[in-house]
Parts: C-alpha cells; structure tokens; sequence
C-alpha cells in the first residue's frame, strides 16, 4: 500500500496568504523526505478556509523543492476554465515536472464558486462541463493533426501550421498524457463513473463504509461501458489522520487541535447545509443529532497509537474490498508543529510498513 497526501490546503481564516503556502510547501518537502509517494493540491475560490485558487503555483515551487514525491492539482475545476489554456499550461507543468505531475481534475461542490463563475451546479451544469473539458483537452494532447471542436460550452480549433512557424506544439512530457485522477464527493458519484470508463484514477473521501464501497461501484460500473478492467490498486482513499504515541495523545491533538477545529468551525457545518449528515454514520439508525465531532474522531477519524491506526486502516480496507492508497488529509498544524510532524513520520516509518502484506488487485 502506498501512502500520500490531499491538502485542500486548508488554513484559519486569520492565517495570512503568504504564511500559509509556505506551510504547505515545508509540508509537502517534509512528506517527500518521509517517502510519501505523492501529494494532490486543492483548487477553491470562495472559501477563506480553502485559500488556494492556483495549485500549480504551489505545485511549480514545490517541484524545486522536492525529489520523488508525484504533486498534482486535486483538483483543477474544469468549469472555471478555458480548456485550451489548461490544456497548456498542464502540458508545460508537466515538462517541468519531468514526469512527476499528475492532472486531477473535478466539477467543483461549492455553490459560491458556481455563483461567481456563473455555473448552474444545482442542475448538473457543472458535471456537463467537466465532460467537455476533459474531452477537448485529450483531444489536444493525442490528436495529432489539426481540428474545429463546437461544444456546448466551449469551441476550439487546433489550427494548420501559419507562416511557417507558427503552430500547436505544447504535449506532455508523459504520453499520452499525466495520470489523470477525478475527485468525487457525491454517493455513487457520477464523476467516478467516467472514471470507470476512461481508466481514471478514482480519489474518494472515505466516510461511511457504504459511502466509500458506492464509489467503487461508480468505478465498476463505467468501466463496463468501455471494458476495462479498473484496478483497486489505483484508488485512493481520502481519510484524516493523525498519530502519536498513544492512543489519548493523538485523540487529544487531533480533537483539540486543528484538525477539531476545521471540522467543527467549517467543514461539518458545511456537511449539514448540504444535507450529507449520512455519509458519516456508521449505522443509517444513528440519529443526526447524535453525530457530532467527537462522533466523527470515534467512527471516521483514523487517529491513534502507530498499532491503533494500522488496525483502523486494515478494517477500512477489509470493509470497502481493498484500496492502493491511504491519502492523508492535510491541515495546517502550525500550532502543534512538532505533533504534527511526529504524526507524519510515526505514519511512515511504523504504519505503513506494518501494512505490507496489503496488496490489492
């Protein structure tokens, strides 16, 4: 099993810009040291907890700064994007990684960035466009020859070669193309259907049993369409960690510190607003009131002694039918630095390894 990183990045709100991506950045060179195999970045425009708009920025730095770890944008929002331009820049990202850069990509969930770019995601708009996208800028990288594409939502043309010199040249360094990887939020999520079907890498955050299990049904299900045959070893799974050397030391770190605080201040109030309360119930007759963030720490929160989490991890993996990556959800942890990195390095040298006889179709 391997073993990664998601940052959203997610930092307080009081947490200056400029502070906060150096956090991440020291983050992710930290991950690369300790054998982390990759890392997504986040994209978001509207949320002050998510305060990243370009994850290729970060991403460009932290190439600079690391050796081994893979780095990709989780996700770019292809609504809010001309797929021409991304096409592009992926493409030039890509060269500068010298194969170390993945592509994720996603519809995007918060109804703010939908409003700004005027995107009807209460009607599937937003699903719709990442399909286009998606297929314009494959189209780009692995037609070889000139092309008119008319769209719904965008029209493109790769165009003949002009006064000699001038021509459509940028592919990526990987061909065809990065590995591709689609983030998913929704039950049986539409999303990881076309991942199915196109052999995508599926990135799932891991509620409920059930939650997680219907994602790789999606994943089953359009790979039938086009008859494929999805491995688990590519999927990943998206769940908060956190580990010390006891069982109450990383219950008190992970409740009283920021990971607490993001879930009780901005993400679980989120979750409530969207009605999705009952993806985190391990048991459907769990009432909502019941389910609070003491709740998710006890039935969702993979945090504990180094033989704690490993056991924790080894029942997620046995209840939804195997995975190939346990992904880090990633907070800012400035105030409790020194628990933090201990959390990531107890990951790495103790958890991990006592999990090596994991291995998944």
């Amino acid at each position: 099993m391997d073993y990664g990183l998601f940052m959203m990045p997610s930092h307080p709100p009081e947490r200056g810009i400029f502070e906060a991506h150096q956090w991440d950045l020291d983050c992710l060179v930290q991950a690369d040291e300790l054998g982390y195999s990759e890392a997504w970045i986040g994209e978001h425009f509207t949320s002050p907890w998510e305060p990243i708009p370009s994850p290729d920025i970060m991403i460009a730095q932290a190439l600079m700064r690391t050796k081994n770890i893979r780095l990709g944008a989780g996700a770019h929002l292809l609504p809010f994007h001309h797929p021409a331009e991304l096409a592009h820049r992926v493409a030039y990202m890509d060269h500068l990684s010298q194969g170390r850069l993945m592509f994720g990509v996603g519809a995007s969930g918060l109804p703010t960035d939908w409003a700004m770019f005027d995107v009807d995601g209460a009607n599937g708009q937003h699903r719709e466009m990442t399909e286009e996208s998606l297929e314009i800028i494959l189209k780009m990288w692995e037609d070889k020859g000139p092309f008119e594409y008319k769209g719904k939502y965008w029209n493109v043309e790769k165009p003949e070669p002009m006064f000699g010199t001038l021509k459509f040249f940028l592919k990526p360094y990987q061909q065809p193309h990065p590995p591709i990887g689609i983030a998913s939020l929704s039950y049986k999520s539409p999303s990881l259907i076309m991942a199915g079907e196109r052999g995508f890498i599926p990135l799932t955050l891991a509620f409920n049993p059930d939650y997680v299990r219907s994602h790789w049904e999606a994943v089953e299900e359009g790979a039938k369409k086009s008859g494929k045959t999805p491995s688990r070893k590519d999927w990943r799974i998206c769940r908060d960690v956190y580990v010390a050397d006891t069982d109450e030391e990383a219950r008190e770190a992970a409740l009283n510190g920021m990971t607490g605080r993001v879930w009780r201040d901005y993400l679980f109030p989120l979750f409530q607003e969207f009605d999705l309360v009952p993806i985190f119930k391990h048991d459907p007759e769990v009432p909502d009131e019941a389910v609070d963030i003491e709740y998710l720490a006890d039935h969702m929160w993979l945090m504990g002694s180094p033989e704690t989490v490993s056991n924790k991890i080894r029942t997620l993996y046995n209840e939804v039918g195997g995975f190939g990556n346990l992904t880090t959800l990633v907070f800012d942890q400035s105030e409790n630095q020194k628990g933090w990195d201990k959390s990531m390095r107890l990951m790495a040298e103790e958890v991990i390894p006592s999990l090596s006889d994991l291995v998944p179709a």
